[in-house]
């Protein structure tokens, strides 16, 4: 199912002419080397863009005719075809004859003779440099570019003089070939029934191709489907033989997968999971999936909560729901799996199905909050907020991939979300209930009983609820009211019973409240504001009407409701109240 929809929308691209054709892929080149006839180097081309500071490779469709144009092995014996990098190019570095005659192989492999006067000057700018490496001197001392060369990882082409194109893998010959790869039958080739297609009688692709751009996977690639062990392989089958795939579907999946992956529009990273997305058909939920979740641009801070705004008035206006809303939708979560990648999670729906969903979720973390945080907080933010000193790369493994898939599927989200959200509240001492972190709370509340009814639980609202029966939300309620008071009666206190007392009255209520309670008669003798005092006994008062005691222990989803009453309460405080 998987490899069917990246297929499909390698046809879909294929056909707008964004994805590189079969034989092909999209790449880059850094510098052609300009050739006479004798394949002697006459100029050096720079093709590099440039982008802020930074010099990037020209994108250009480059020969795709194996798993060497994404991966080299170590062998020295896998060049491209008419490109490469300097290390193959100029023979650079121990293996430097082998990648020298591999390319030159390449070329006979793929093109054989030939009258296509680029090619076989290519050939013999291999062959002479094969035979006398001081044909490449001109180029590898070249004043600019030399050392850059020297280093090897550039990606080089060739043009040669007087002839009608630009780069010599563009030649009608070598294109005619290309076009053609994919399908080729050789003697090599295990004929096979393919899997995705059920097209019988086709070569089979014994491994599938390199995929790159997985945050945590290994730089140079993994695969998504793999077998290089025996235990991995039935019937006497060896590699990709047990999952048998076309080549040309194999080439296209895989093609498919990479531009995802390399899009900024099309793919998030969240925790350990990297995530595409895409529809069916072409359609505005697909362009604009990546803002619901992903952190606001800084030159455009806006552009998310305008498509978030947008989410939300899609009932009334047929964004998403009419338009294009039975249109069938993919996600999938990639993550890091040594040399293979995982799938952390697969979900197909239709357009209005998960515009439905993601509204909920926002619904869910809507909580009254200072002006000055986010309208919508974004699930990276969300995850940094709940990890160890609020840094992303102590977001604990696999959560962020079990939070999404909940936000996608609608479900409850996992228990792992609350555990982890509570554990920060208490080990952050400055801080404790962030709006993120009581929205959390509350979304994850509300949502787990929506699932998993009980009478005796009543929604948390947005904002202050003095009718919350939740002991839990009461005694967070009383222990705000107990801080503001400290903090007045000690203008400037460095240090108040938030630091000191909060993970105990939150777990043990009964520990603590007492001495808190008679500690605020202290506090509130030393107010010289009279009305203050009275208005501070009334709202105790009140509080202390809806508990009956202070209980031994809270569990789980009382501690949470506790984090919610307090941050609730202290955001009252600095509410403006209007004239009675």
């Amino acid at each position: 199912m998987i490899l069917l929809a990246l297929k499909e929308y390698y046809d879909r691209k294929a056909a707008e002419g964004l994805i590189a054709q079969d034989g092909w892929m999209k790449g880059g080149i850094d510098f052609l080397i300009e050739l006479d006839y004798d394949g002697n180097p006459q100029n050096i081309v720079d093709l590099r863009d440039t982008v802020g500071k930074k010099k990037i490779s020209h994108p250009l469709d480059v020969p795709y005719i194996g798993k060497q144009a994404l991966k080299h092995t170590n062998s020295g014996k896998d060049g491209n075809l008419l490109w490469d990098n300097a290390t193959f190019v100029f023979g650079l570095g121990d293996k430097g004859d082998m990648r020298l005659q591999s390319m030159i192989e390449t070329i006979d492999k793929w093109i054989g003779k030939t009258n296509d006067l680029g090619v076989n000057a290519v050939r013999n700018f291999l062959q002479n440099g094969l035979e006398d490496r001081s044909c490449f001197n001109q180029v590898l001392n070249h004043p600019e570019y030399g050392e850059l060369f020297k280093k090897g990882s550039v990606k080089v082409s060739f043009r040669v003089l007087r002839t009608d194109y630009k780069v010599v893998f563009n030649s009608p010959v070598v294109v005619s070939v290309l076009n053609k790869v994919d399908s080729k039958k050789d003697a090599n080739s295990v004929l096979g029934t393919c899997l995705v297609t059920g097209e019988k009688n086709v070569p089979i692709e014994a491994t599938h191709p390199v995929t790159k751009g997985v945050w945590g996977a290994q730089s140079s690639g993994a695969c998504i489907v793999s077998f290089n062990k025996d235990a991995f392989n039935s019937y006497a089958k060896t590699q990709s033989l047990n999952a048998p795939v076309s080549k040309v579907i194999a080439s296209r999946y895989g093609k498919a997968l990479n531009t995802l992956l390399d899009s900024r529009r099309q793919c998030l990273h969240i925790g350990d999971v990297s995530m595409v997305f895409w529809s069916k058909k072409q359609s505005s939920f697909e362009s604009d999936f990546a803002f619901f979740f992903k952190e606001p641009e800084k030159d455009n801070p806006v552009a998310g909560t305008e498509k978030v705004k947008a989410l939300f008035e899609s009932v009334s206006t047929g964004t998403y729901m009419e338009d294009d809303g039975d249109t069938r939708f993919y996600i999938l979560g990639l993550a890091p799996n040594a040399a293979r990648i995982a799938i952390r999670f697969w979900e197909v729906g239709t357009i209005s199905e998960f515009a439905s969903r993601i509204r909920q979720y926002f619904d869910d973390f809507a909580i009254v909050k200072p002006s000055k945080e986010p309208k919508y907080y974004s699930v990276w933010s969300i995850m940094v907020n709940i990890a160890t000193q609020d840094k992303s790369e102590n977001i604990p493994p696999n959560l962020a991939g079990g939070f999404m898939c909940s936000i996608l599927k609608g479900n409850p989200y996992p228990a792992t979300l609350m555990h982890a959200v509570l554990r920060r509240i208490r080990s952050d001492t400055k801080n404790r209930v962030k709006p993120i972190r009581a929205a959390l709370i509350k979304a994850y509340l509300n949502r787990y009983y929506r699932f998993y009814p009980n009478q005796s639980y009543q929604e948390v609202t947005m904002e202050l609820d003095v009718s919350q029966v939740s002991v839990g939300y009461q005694l967070g309620r009383l222990f705000a009211v107990l801080e503001k008071i400290q903090e007045e009666a000690n203008p400037g206190i460095n240090a108040t019973i938030r630091e000191r007392f909060y993970g105990s009255a939150c777990a043990t209520p009964v520990t603590v409240f007492a001495n808190l309670l008679r500690l605020k008669n202290h506090h509130l003798a030393k107010l010289e504001n009279k009305g203050r005092v009275i208005n501070f006994e009334r709202l105790l008062g009140e509080i202390m009407g809806n508990l009956r005691d202070f209980p031994a222990h809270l569990n789980l989803h009382e501690q949470g409701l506790f984090a919610i009453g307090y941050y609730h309460q202290r955001q009252d405080f600095f509410t403006p109240k209007g004239d009675s």
